[in-house]
């Protein structure tokens, strides 16, 4: 009697289903979900602040993989 069955849980669902309705349910999730985001990106920004030297940008040259082979290509001209 003292754990919780998944019988409880399927009931509680059921009932704050019936209270709340699927749309509030719903839209409480999507506002969790950007309050969860907004968290996030404040945190980075925050590592961001502290940490000035690290860059996080892409060097402007690609390094390619040791297989692939760089050519250059023309344009065909008709004689």
């Amino acid at each position: 009697m003292g754990s919780m069955s998944i019988w409880h849980w399927v009931i509680v669902l059921v009932v704050v289903m019936l209270v709340f309705g699927t749309k509030k349910i719903s839209n409480m999730g999507s506002d969790l979900g950007k309050a969860v985001k907004g968290f996030k990106d404040g945190v980075k920004g925050e590592e961001d602040k502290a940490n000035p030297n690290a860059s996080t940008t892409q060097p402007t040259q690609q390094v390619a993989d040791k297989s692939t082979i760089d050519v250059e290509t023309r344009e065909k001209t008709r004689h």
